[in-house]
């Protein structure tokens, strides 16, 4: 059965880290697109960093430079490591896998939750002023 269980979630003060974790069960992680997705009351789900087969790296905007994904391929888990965080950070963030065999994006595409077909249950961030 195919399984992703985010955890590390909390509340934090603005300038403050924190580090997601995401464990995938029933599949091989490594083999697939990966990536971090968040989504705060009444906003739309939007992509943070998503990490392809050959570890290519793409973040959005809002975060680059603050947030950092990789990988533990033995530990078959994806990491989101948060710093330098805002308020404006706070959110549910979800964990997800590209499954249909298509292992790598390009840009914005790499945010294009339809095509993600495995999700988490997501895990809550509040960032405090």
């Amino acid at each position: 059965q195919v399984q992703l269980v985010e955890s590390g979630g909390g509340s934090v003060q603005a300038g403050g880290s924190l580090t997601l974790s995401c464990v995938a069960s029933g599949f091989y992680h490594s083999n697939y697109l990966m990536a971090w997705f968040r989504q705060a009351p009444g906003e739309e789900r939007e992509g943070v960093a998503a990490i392809d087969r050959d570890d290519k790296i793409t973040y959005a905007d809002s975060v680059k430079g603050r947030f950092t994904i990789s990988r533990d391929h033995a530990k078959n888990t994806l990491y989101l490591q948060m710093n330098s965080v805002k308020p404006e950070d706070t959110a549910m963030y979800y964990c997800a896998a590209d499954r249909s065999g298509i292992t790598y994006c390009q840009g914005g595409h790499c945010f294009e939750a339809t095509r993600y077909n495995s999700w988490g249950q997501g895990t809550q961030v509040t960032v405090s002023s």
